[in-house]
């Protein structure tokens, strides 16, 4: 129940910034629905080995890549979507950080209301 919870945040996230990043667009609700999935499992499964593969530029760049790798997770999220469309990396590395932020409001109050 609390990973439903999290997707139909995320998904609301992923709306909000649509309204508010100009070159960031989702269709629909259910298409935010389907974004906040398809990131979940590429976060899951495609970012741990991207992380490792690009680990000496990681460090080198003191976890900075991080934000790089992010954006080419978004990326290809918008790829595989019809409904989502980033338009460039920069825009990507933005809703990137916005939706982490927006994320760990979202995600907090989920907790507060279980004290």
């Amino acid at each position: 129940m609390k990973f439903i919870l999290r997707i139909l945040l995320s998904a609301l996230a992923v709306v909000i910034l649509s309204y508010v990043l100009p070159h960031v667009n989702v269709d629909s609700f259910f298409t935010a629905i389907i974004v906040a999935v398809v990131l979940s499992l590429l976060n899951f499964i495609v970012k741990p080995i991207l992380v490792i593969l690009t680990l000496p530029v990681t460090i080198i760049t003191l976890g900075l890549f991080l934000l790089i790798i992010n954006a080419i997770i978004i990326l290809l999220a918008s790829n595989l979507i019809s409904g989502f469309t980033v338009d460039s990396v920069l825009w990507a590395i933005l809703f990137s950080l916005c939706l982490s932020f927006l994320q760990s409001i979202l995600f907090s109050l989920l907790n507060d209301d279980k004290q």
